[in-house]
């Protein structure tokens, strides 16, 4: 069997039982099941439909997201996420350049990298040489004053722990930036790259191993391996070309606000809900949410 989600941003509720009837007419649904007003319902189907991704194309006019996946087995027990532009708004390096007032030209590189036009190692080692020199307390300055948390990556982190569920943080990003966000939504474990610095400046350089696509991919394997568990129980998100590894290999992939090429190799796209999709998806509903939505 395999579970249908129909879900939307919650501060803009538009999933109404007209919508979800109907596509559960013309698939041949199970009952409904209401996780939230308004917001995210689910019906079973036996088989997924031939036109799954014409109906999503439909739904993405109307602000709702639509995932089809199997149904045994969608309950994860553990979360690989990525940090910029997925747990965080922002993605920390363009923020650094902003204060250092060559924000423009390195968020250039930074989309072309998520979008996968351009080597992650290259971009990032390229972007970082610009800081060289920046006042490393410039760093302190963006975390108070530039970054914020996606919505509903708090009620996400502590409903899955909750529930039995690890957290692991891993970002091309760095590790100042981590260790702030981990600690503040519960991860249990964050691993990044690592901004090198001496006499309070910014050297130009980033520690290796550089943390990218490969790396993320290690993490989730060598996690799995320690807790026991198989990929097929991990549900990985993130946004990125360097985050396609670990989406793949998961047992359940978001693509969250991806770059168009990211979402079109992934089956579970969510661009409109926020990060309590990944909740309603695994098939939690909003009584069993965990902390303040």
């Amino acid at each position: 069997m395999f579970t249908v989600s129909l879900l939307c941003n919650p501060k803009t509720p538009v999933v109404g039982p007209a919508v979800v009837e109907s596509l559960r007419n013309a698939w041949g649904g199970g009952d409904a099941v209401w996780l939230a007003p308004d917001v995210a319902a689910e019906f079973e189907v036996a088989l997924v439909p031939d036109n799954r991704w014409a109906v999503w194309a439909d739904l993405q006019k109307m602000g709702v997201d639509l995932v089809v996946q199997p149904t045994e087995g969608r309950r994860k027990a553990m979360l690989l996420a990525d940090m910029d532009s997925t747990m965080i708004e922002q993605e920390c390096i363009d923020e650094l350049a902003a204060e250092a007032g060559i924000g423009p030209r390195v968020a250039e590189i930074t989309a072309r990298a998520m979008n996968g036009e351009l080597d992650f190692e290259e971009a990032l080692r390229e972007r970082v040489g610009l800081l060289k020199g920046l006042d490393s307390a410039v760093i302190e300055t963006v975390l108070a004053n530039r970054i914020s948390l996606m919505s509903g990556g708090k009620v996400l982190l502590a409903t899955m722990k909750a529930n039995g569920a690890y957290a692991a943080l891993v970002s091309g990003g760095f590790t100042a930036f981590t260790a702030m966000v981990a600690e503040e939504l519960g991860f249990d474990e964050n691993r990044a790259n690592t901004l090198l610095i001496e006499g309070g400046k910014l050297t130009g350089d980033v520690g290796v191993p550089i943390l990218g696509r490969d790396a993320k991919v290690a993490a989730l394997n060598e996690i799995t391996v320690r807790l026991d568990l198989t990929v097929d129980q991990v549900m990985a998100v993130g946004d990125g070309a360097n985050d396609l590894g670990m989406l793949g290999l998961a047992g359940a992939g978001v693509a969250l606000h991806a770059k168009p090429s990211v979402a079109a190799e992934c089956d579970i796209r969510i661009n409109h809900g926020d990060l309590t999709a990944l909740l309603y998806i695994q098939g939690y509903n909003l009584d069993g949410f965990v902390g303040e939505t």
